[in-house]
């Protein structure tokens, strides 16, 4: 029983570190514009690749093809997004870590990046070496969803019904180690239900296999769910934000429900290779903001349960830290271990 109260723990953490991350929104970007046109003069001057570490569709995929987008606009040049999906997103990072720092390769991930350093006991790359953070473009939380056939209409009414059928529940999630992984892992240990594991590549994949009920539960960010859910191809349970959110005013929060303080959340980091130039830090985290602030760009994160944040470069490195140290803890609590 601490196990899991210990657990619960982590969550407010967690939503105390996300609300230092958004205290910090856009403070000093005042200098980072003052920063942005010195040493960065002719850049871009070719199209730059955004590199996704997860199958189209997930939420990490959304902001940047947004946030990619609105920059193109804003250089004249093509930014191409790039998925590179596998090994719970190492694939796509080891490659960015391997790239050129010079502005033409960015790096966009998820909280995979917090928590694979604890999973994973040989990475080829290093969350404090191998880049420099840039900002957090965008937080969502994570949906605890069922395939409309599950006659569970509330996380209580899921619990009874696994512990009545034991070892014939799976979950879908993007990946082991994921945080919306490790929220299933939480409601496991709290709750002591049988159900097993199906990692896939991404949100996207694991949304869909629940909707194709080959899984009859899942749990993922936010933004692939809700078009599901509103079409009435996915239930939504819970969420695991502190609050309801707009886009699905009807599914109550994990703490509603009576798991206190059990609030977890995904970033969507922006990341360069390191060896990066202050300069051309400064002058992306500045143009990233720029693109947040846009209403078309705002507007289309929200709607997807997406927040904006924009947090500086030492924010966002600072918020990293602390989630690492989090996390570490989280995966060591639910014995949670990946076959190398």
């Amino acid at each position: 029983m601490s196990r899991p109260m210990q657990i619960q723990g982590r969550g407010a953490i967690s939503a105390q570190l996300v609300a230092i991350a958004t205290g910090l929104v856009l403070t000093g970007a005042a200098a980072q514009v003052a920063a942005q046109g010195k040493g960065t003069e002719g850049w871009p001057a070719r199209p730059v690749r955004m590199i996704v570490p997860f199958a189209p569709g997930g939420p990490t995929d959304i902001v940047a093809r947004l946030v990619a987008q609105r920059l193109g606009e804003m250089w004249n040049q093509s930014v191409l997004v790039d998925n590179r999906p596998g090994a719970g997103g190492n694939v796509g990072v080891e490659i960015a870590a391997r790239a050129v720092p010079d502005g033409y390769t960015v790096l966009i991930t998820s909280s995979s990046y917090l928590v694979n350093p604890a999973l994973y006991e040989k990475l080829r790359w290093d969350p404090f070496k191998s880049f420099v953070p840039v900002t957090n473009a965008a937080t969502s939380p994570n949906l605890f969803v069922v395939n409309p056939s599950v006659p569970a209409k509330s996380m209580k009414e899921l619990v009874a019904l696994i512990k009545s059928q034991p070892g014939k529940f799976s979950y879908a999630s993007p990946g082991l180690g994921t945080t919306p992984q490790l929220s299933c892992e939480m409601f496991r240990l709290l709750t002591g239900v049988d159900v097993q594991h199906v990692p896939y590549g991404g949100a996207g994949p694991a949304t869909t296999s629940v909707v194709a009920n080959q899984n009859p539960m899942g749990c993922m960010a936010q933004p692939p769910a809700v078009p599901q859910i509103q079409a009435g191809k996915l239930r939504g349970l819970a969420i695991t934000s502190a609050k309801r959110s707009p886009s699905l005013p009807d599914v109550p929060t994990m703490v509603e429900q009576g798991f206190a303080n059990f609030i977890t959340d995904n970033m969507n980091g922006i990341f360069l290779p390191a060896g990066a130039s202050p300069a051309l830090v400064a002058r992306l985290h500045a143009d990233v903001v720029k693109a947040l602030q846009t209403p078309e760009v705002r507007d289309k994160l929200q709607a997807q349960g997406l927040e904006p944040v924009g947090d500086s470069p030492e924010g966002f490195a600072a918020y990293v830290r602390l989630q690492i140290a989090q996390w570490t803890k989280v995966v060591k609590e639910a014995g949670i271990k990946v076959e190398q």
